[in-house]
């Protein structure tokens, strides 16, 4: 029988802090019930977080080798320290820190060769950088430069980028690339430039001698940096409107390779079609709720919500109604233990419109970011804004960017288990709060058909990322096709499909953090089926056990609340969704 030690103890928080517990007194279990910690292991990954950051903090050059090299060597030189550690003498929290550490490890080192593969299919674009990245990078090292022997670098390679730039200008063929490496050397460029800036600033108008010889060459370069990287990105990689949509996919083996560092035993192409499923899933459910509200079909229905907005200036009002709407509900049918103080130490942040570019609704975290339009957006785009940000969307989206989603997340992480941030997860980030968006709809939270669409809406839309994403990595669907996707299976307006799209491809997240949400909220629904529908643990110990546990891949969730952490690596194998 797999041991449940820790579960039990999920609750002392309660006790241990009675001004911050949310439970009744009576649910809390005796005080000496503490939720097992990590003894050995977690001052060991505290130390390589903390080696991390001094390296990163003086290795920050744009595409350095120096940089790849110290990094190189640190994980190498992790490894050798793990090695000489016995796993299978450590405690079930230290064992899993173990394996999670050298599953971390391994990934970053392969990381490393793929990025710089990255920059080498980009490299013909860029000839003589490298030169550049090295004056950076000597810097950071504090090697003191001679002025003489930069400027002449700094000609030189104005001189390289000028020709490539006037080749390409008469004839963008030649450059013999794709689009995308074109925008990726674009992006690395500007990196380069903003390096150098402030390399040069370092030492101009300080050393008279380095002044003197690398003010022109210096300033000259900088023109053509921008020139050059304005014709890769307008020209080659025909991205001149601000609001095209570019990405960069990582292909298949990129895309497995990433899967199984999660312990995702899935193809791109099963969880694509998962994804199908569930959309279909969402289709069904959607007509009977527009049945529901004698609407003659989805789409009839989707209108309806849609001009359910509040006035002008009433979303921040709206968005504390639905805070404590979900805390109530919650807490009523003790799902989960909420600290009082977690209920009121969050913020909320109005979006810019021109951040509601990338981020056309709710963002979430410590604090919440509302979307909402102002008075100096275009006509069109402040209806949509309206529209795409109405009551019954929000009240699907507060719990999932608080509580019970990220801001509870976030509460706990800073409380439990905190060198466990190095084993972040978008699946369980992502995850957990699309699972209680299942957890919610399956307990009736969406009582009247309106609530129904709006979560449904948003159920959809993560079925839905996960088939633009992986389709996008795979090379099967464009930006625009996926924008035409979130339009015409979701019922997106228009612009704000192409802000999600936007967002997802524009490199600020993972390539696997868009189908984080759904395929992670299913492993959670499949863990609750697992210990809660078994009657192995309450609601609230299974909840509570998942936050203080920390962030990991959600298969090593389900290894933690089993209590038979292997010595060995962490498997992918796991089939946590049934195709039958």
């Amino acid at each position: 029988m797999p041991r449940l030690r820790l579960l039990a103890s999920c609750l002392a928080v309660a006790l241990a802090f009675p001004s911050l517990a949310g439970a009744a007194p009576d649910l809390a279990p005796p005080l000496a019930q503490l939720p097992a910690q990590s003894q050995a292991m977690a001052p060991v990954v505290a130390r390589f977080r903390a080696d991390l950051a001094s390296l990163e903090r003086v290795h920050d050059a744009t595409a350095g080798p120096r940089r790849e090299q110290a990094l190189r060597q640190l994980y190498a030189s992790w490894q050798a320290r793990l090695g000489e550690i016995d796993p299978a003498a450590l405690g079930d929290e230290d064992r899993l820190d173990h394996a999670l550490f050298r599953r971390d490890l391994a990934y970053r080192l392969g990381q490393l060769d793929f990025q710089r593969q990255r920059v080498a299919e980009a490299a013909p674009l860029l000839p003589g950088v490298e030169r550049l990245v090295a004056l950076v990078e000597a810097r950071r090292a504090h090697e003191y430069p001679d002025g003489r022997a930069s400027a002449d670098v700094l000609e030189a390679v104005r001189r390289g980028l000028s020709d490539l730039h006037t080749r390409l200008a008469k004839d963008p063929k030649a450059a013999g690339t794709s689009p995308i490496v074109a925008f990726r050397a674009a992006r690395l460029l500007d990196g380069v430039r903003a390096d150098l800036k402030q390399w040069h600033g370092f030492y101009s108008g300080y050393d008279p001698d380095f002044s003197w010889w690398t003010k022109q060459p210096y300033e000259a370069l900088d023109k053509q940096l921008e020139a050059q990287a304005k014709l890769l990105r307008d020209t080659l990689a025909g991205a001149s409107d601000p609001e095209t949509i570019i990405g960069d996919p990582i292909g298949r083996q990129a895309l497995l390779e990433g899967l199984q560092h999660e312990l995702i035993p899935y193809t791109p192409e099963q969880l694509m079609d998962l994804a199908e499923r569930e959309l279909a899933w969402c289709e069904r459910e959607l007509a009977r709720a527009a049945a529901e509200m004698g609407a003659k079909d989805w789409r009839e229905a989707l209108e309806t919500v849609k001009s359910r907005h509040p006035a002008p200036g009433g979303q921040p009002r709206l968005v504390v109604e639905l805070a404590d709407e979900a805390i109530a509900w919650l807490e009523a049918r003790e799902m989960v233990t909420i600290p009082e103080l977690a209920k009121r130490d969050w913020r909320m942040t109005m979006l810019t419109p021109e951040y509601q570019l990338q981020a056309p609704f709710f963002l979430g975290g410590q604090d919440v970011w509302v979307a909402y339009p102002t008075d100096t957006m275009p006509h069109d785009k402040k209806l949509m804004a309206l529209r795409g940000n109405n009551r019954h969307f929000s009240r699907a989206v507060v719990h999932h960017e608080l509580i019970p989603g990220h801001h509870l997340q976030y509460f706990y992480n800073n409380r439990y288990q905190t060198h466990r941030e190095l084993f972040d997860s978008p699946f369980w980030t992502e995850g957990w709060a699309l699972y209680w968006e299942f957890r919610l709809w399956d307990e009736g939270f969406a009582t009247t058909p309106e609530d129904k669409v709006g979560m449904l809406f948003w159920r959809s839309h993560r079925a839905a990322r996960i088939l633009f994403s992986l389709g996008f990595h795979l090379g099967k669907m464009t930006p625009d096709e996926a924008v035409e996707l979130l339009v015409n299976r979701v019922g997106h307006e228009r612009e704000n499909a192409r802000a999600e799209v936007r967002r997802s491809f524009a490199g600020d997240y993972g390539p696997l953090y868009q189908i984080a949400y759904m395929v992670g909220g299913l492993q959670f629904r499949e863990l609750h089926r697992e210990f809660v529908q078994s009657g192995r643990m309450s609601e609230r110990q299974f909840h509570d056990a998942i936050l203080m546990g920390g962030p990991m891949p959600v298969a090593a969730v389900r290894t933690r609340l089993q209590g038979a952490v292997p010595a060995q690596d962490l498997r992918a194998d796991w089939r946590f969704y049934r195709f039958d």
